[in-house]
This record gives structure tokens, C-alpha cells and sequence, in this order.
């Protein structure tokens, strides 16, 4: 090899030698990155730079590696003790306005005027089938057409479905109660739904007179 090239070949090495012995934490590089992303956002409207603040679960599951069985354990039990049922005990309300909300993806944008939850949406379809009837329809979450008649849910209100509709609220409440790194909105947990509109979702999916489950 020519001496040139050795040189080379030798600035390299002690490059890359360098570059590894001096390279951030895997902490410093979170930090960083956090830095680099506050520095390019700004509060305008409701929509607040506070929103780039993680909590546990966001943070585990927006890691480069999943977060251990633990951690999403630990995830799970805190997300199903912040679900709150119903103040008036009614977990279900009427299925058309739930249809309303499914259809609706307004909310929580720095052009809208209020942050309050009865301006939002639920956009259920952006991720969802829910009636065989709406023909455009995410998929990035399962089918739920027929949710509540394949489930056996006949009455909400009958003690034998209370189970499946206590799930179903807390899904709605704070998804990351049953799946730890779920993409679902937590509408309940963040204020993104009141509990009327709650109510009016779960009539959608459960109500046996509701479009979904005929």
C-alpha cells in the first residue's frame, strides 16, 4: 500500500476511534433531541408547547426499543387507575350522536377557539371501520362493525354485558390500560372527550339499535 494511502487509512481510524470515545449518551441524546424539538415549536392558539412534555408511557413507547414487561406493566396499572367511571353511572347515551363524533375530526388544532372537549371530535373512522355504510375508513385500528353484537352485548344495561361495557369505557378513557404502547387516543384521560360524548361513542359501538350492530 502506498504511503499516502496508509496515511489515509490511518486518519480514518483515529477518526472514528475519537468519534466513538467522544459520542453522547443515549441520555444526552434524548436530551438533545428534546431541545431540537422545544426550539422548533411555539405556542400559538391552545395548542401550547407543553403538549411536547411525555409521560411515562409516551416516553417508554416512543423509544427506539419497547419498553420491558415491567415498564408496560407498570404503563397498564397507572392508565386503568386514572379511568373514571361515569359521574352518573350511565354508560351509555344516544349511538346517533355517537355517529356525529365518528364522523368528526375537528379539535385541539391552534386554529380552533376553544380547548374545551365538547368542540372536538372523535375521528374514530380516521382509524377505524365502524358502519359497513361510511366507505372511506382507516385501518391502522381493527374493524369495529358489529363491536357490541359480537360480543355478546344484547343490553348494555343488563348485568350480564357490564363487564364488556366496563372495558369498553375504560378503552375509550385511557387506552393505554389494556396495551401498554396503544396508538388509540386516551379521549377521557386527556380531555378530549366530556363524559356525554363518551356516552354517545359507546351507544355507537354497543347499543343493539345502533347502525354497527346490524
Amino acid at each position: 500500500m502506498k504511503p499516502f494511502l496508509i496515511s489515509a487509512v490511518a486518519v480514518a481510524s483515529v477518526v472514528m476511534v475519537t468519534g466513538c470515545a467522544t459520542s453522547p449518551s443515549p441520555a444526552e441524546l434524548d436530551r438533545q433531541t428534546v431541545a431540537v424539538m422545544k426550539a422548533s415549536f411555539r405556542d400559538q392558539g391552545i395548542a401550547k408547547i407543553e403538549r411536547l412534555n411525555q409521560d411515562l408511557g409516551q416516553q417508554a413507547c416512543s423509544s427506539a426499543t419497547p419498553p420491558s414487561a415491567e415498564v408496560a406493566k407498570q404503563i397498564e396499572a397507572a392508565s386503568l387507575a386514572s379511568v373514571k367511571p361515569p359521574s352518573n353511572g350511565q354508560y351509555v347515551g344516544d349511538w346517533r350522536e355517537g355517529e356525529k363524533l365518528a364522523q368528526n375530526g375537528r379539535g385541539m388544532t391552534w386554529t380552533d377557539a376553544s380547548a374545551d372537549a365538547k368542540s372536538n371530535g372523535a375521528n374514530c373512522y380516521n382509524c377505524h371501520q365502524i358502519d359497513k355504510k361510511e366507505i372511506s375508513f382507516g385501518t391502522i385500528g381493527p374493524s369495529l362493525w358489529n363491536y357490541g353484537k359480537l360480543r355478546g352485548v344484547k343490553d348494555p344495561a343488563d348485568p350480564a354485558s357490564t363487564a364488556m361495557v366496563q372495558y369498553t369505557w375504560g378503552k375509550l378513557w385511557n387506552s393505554k390500560a389494556y396495551a401498554a404502547c396503544s396508538n388509540m387516543p386516551r379521549f377521557g384521560h386527556m380531555g378530549l372527550l366530556n363524559e356525554e360524548q363518551l356516552r354517545h361513542v359507546m351507544a355507537l359501538l354497543l347499543d343493539p339499535k345502533s347502525p354497527v350492530n346490524q
